[in-house]
């Protein structure tokens, strides 16, 4: 019950006694010496002052300082219970991994600071007006953690805790920006899947079924309450958070066999330990993420990329990475080459066959089981240093007879009764159950620069006998995702059916912050004849997306692109061969090229009258650094060089 405002004026003689106007301050001296008085910047001379302020021992003030950086949400009592909710489960527990690492480095002498830049969830946000800030966020992320590093001067190395959509690949990209420091990503695990219940990603379409008749009431509101089999880490399936653990691995900036371990584990705390360790030797030897990051151990992530089927979000952070790095960007022609040389053999949610969940990929080997697979086919760059101080070819001499892959393979034999290869396969039997490569970028009238599609997240009974996927069907044009989930589900005059091309425009960078569109094509995955519709859109999917989903359209249409010329009705002829790695949308019909040409664009086509004023001016910039393509991200010198001389944004040179 609320207090009244003359009960809260009212103080007790005791509570007012209790008040103190002066405190005693922390006792003892600093080991202050003759230099640091006459040379050290006042600021770092007051540090010391702030930290004994905070309790710290003045006699344990000379070791080496570290700043652990995480992406810590919401408020855990030391039961474990909530006190304040966070965004998602995945940042819910990072803490204890920041206290095991804090505890490490005092042990060792050193010095750990933490702060925290946290981060959005983007299965919360799906639907709503919460989706225009999530790819924007990741670069003011990015921003807020580099200024974080910057504004502790006297920090020898960083230690990045993250785990989800936005807040790791925002930490990679902080870090990446780093390269004169020694620098470790701690993944913050996985969830782990429910004993009774539906996964994380099947669980976010019973808003769908249930309009369709294909759940019950109390079916629903039982599965959105057990989806969840432990409170902590990244969703179960392999999306964008999943994805972005393991691209961090491959990129060499975690120890081995670190992505995707269960949130909340000794595993998991162990290696937030050993990361700290590392971290604190990377230091001792003046080694630095620069030494790390180099433009083979960028293939090695796409290469591990393609062999997992990962998020088609990585598109758009890998190039933003390798910029930060100041790395040469891959192009669609590398990413082609290499899932062209890399066909996918690991079997996890949303890719099937089988759909194991994560946490089953890391008992399986995780990271290292995929690089030994890569060596043996001779695409790996095992000569690629990690933060561990070693190359990926003395980690994985060293992982192939370990008791710890032997350990955990048995385990996952013995617990939950499946094989370790066939969650990740040898590449010969994947090939063998008909596993093919990964990504495909279709062209055409529709997409002049490019489109993307995960070619192996199409239902495989609409796929040919020789691999080719052949859609065409009737235009049904959408200028607002709210509007296409409607259709979908049958709500009012217009209904999208069997056969459609769902068009949506007006959702990349300018229209929308290029919002990810999860709820229509999870929708149509779980409704019977979803299989037959595909998506057409300058708007971007979930990692856990699948069916004919085609994505990242340009030009976007706000940018002129020749989608916004579609109209309902119109042809559109869709090709995707999962074989040769090539792919077309087109406007098809008489004269089709001068109907796109003479057209207008769409009367409805407008950005949202909701997108915040910063979101907008993020969508400007970006179009300067490349836009999509290059990976969504600010090109200063760019900017700078257009607002001097008055040039308006060009693509990627």
């Amino acid at each position: 019950m609320t207090r009244q405002l003359n009960d809260w004026f009212a103080l007790s003689p005791a509570e007012v006694q209790s008040i103190e106007t002066r405190g005693p301050g922390p006792q003892g001296h600093l080991n202050l010496t003759d230099d640091m008085l006459r040379n050290w910047p006042s600021g770092d001379l007051f540090g010391l002052t702030q930290n004994v302020g905070m309790g710290w021992n003045p006699q344990m003030m000379g070791g080496p300082q570290f700043l652990l950086l995480s992406t810590l949400g919401g408020m855990r009592g030391e039961n474990g219970q909530p006190i304040a909710l966070g965004y998602h489960t995945g940042h819910w527990e990072v803490g204890l991994q920041v206290r095991a690492a804090a505890e490490t480095i005092t042990r060792a002498g050193g010095i750990p600071y933490a702060a925290y830049c946290s981060d959005p969830c983007d299965g919360r946000s799906q639907g709503t007006t919460g989706m225009f800030d999530s790819l924007p966020y990741r670069n003011d992320a990015a921003i807020v953690m580099r200024r974080l590093i910057r504004s502790l001067p006297t920090r020898q190395g960083v230690l990045a805790v993250a785990t989800c959509d936005k807040g790791l690949p925002a930490a990679m990209l902080a870090l990446a920006g780093c390269q004169d420091l020694p620098g470790v990503i701690v993944p913050g695990g996985v969830t782990l899947p429910p004993t009774d219940g539906e996964d994380t990603a099947k669980v976010q379409t019973i808003g769908a079924r249930y309009v369709h008749g294909e759940l019950s009431l109390e079916d629903a509101a039982a599965a959105g309450c057990r989806a969840c089999g432990s409170p902590g880490g990244g969703c179960q399936f392999l999306g964008t958070a999943a994805t972005a653990q393991v691209v961090a691995e491959a990129l060499g900036m975690t120890v081995p066999h670190a992505a995707l371990a269960p949130s909340g584990q000794a595993v998991w705390l162990d290696m937030a330990r050993y990361s700290a360790e590392s971290m604190m030797t990377m230091a001792a030897n003046k080694q630095t993420l620069g030494d790390i990051l180099t433009q083979e151990s960028l293939s090695n992530a796409i290469a591990v990329h393609a062999a997992c089927g990962g998020s088609t979000n990585l598109l758009l952070h890998i190039p933003a990475i390798a910029h930060a790095a100041g790395l040469q960007r891959p192009s669609v022609a590398d990413w082609s080459a290499v899932n062209r040389r890399v066909s996918r053999f690991v079997d996890v949610l949303p890719n099937g066959p089988v759909n194991h969940p994560t946490v089953r990929m890391y008992l399986a080997g995780g990271v290292p089981e995929v690089m030994l697979h890569l060596r043996q086919l001779g695409v790996l760059h095992g000569e690629c240093l990690t933060v561990s101080g070693q190359t990926w070819n003395e980690i994985l001499d060293c992982w192939e007879t370990s008791p710890r892959r032997a350990a955990l393979r048995q385990l996952l034999s013995d617990r939950d009764g499946v094989d370790p290869d066939d969650v990740i396969l040898p590449p010969a039997s994947a090939k063998k159950r008909g596993l093919t490569s990964t990504v495909v970028f279709p062209q055409g009238n529709l997409c002049p620069e490019g489109s993307v599609i995960k070619a192996t997240s199409i239902d495989p009974s609409v796929v040919g006998e020789d691999g080719v996927f052949r859609h065409t069907g009737p235009a049904k044009v959408f200028t607002s995702e709210k509007s296409a989930i409607a259709a979908i589900k049958g709500q009012g005059e217009r209904r999208v059916e069997s056969g459609d091309v769902l068009v949506l425009i007006g959702c990349g960078p300018l229209g929308t912050g290029m919002e990810e569109t999860y709820q229509l094509t999870s929708a149509l995955k779980h409704i019977p004849w979803g299989k037959h519709v595909t998506i057409v859109t300058d708007a971007r999917f979930s990692g856990v997306s699948t069916g004919a989903c085609i994505g990242h359209v340009g030009p976007e249409a706000l940018a002129g692109g020749p989608l916004g010329r579609v109209q309902d009705g119109d042809s559109i002829e869709i090709v995707v061969d999962r074989n040769s790695l090539t792919g077309s949308v087109n406007l098809i019909g008489p004269e089709a090229e001068e109907r796109l040409a003479s057209r207008p664009l769409h009367a409805s086509l407008a950005p949202d009258s909701r997108l915040p004023d910063d979101t907008r001016l993020w969508a400007a910039l970006q179009q300067f650094g490349g836009g999509t393509w290059g990976g969504c991200v600010y090109d200063v010198d760019a900017i700078i060089e257009a607002l001097e001389r008055g040039k308006t944004p060009q693509g990627p040179q």
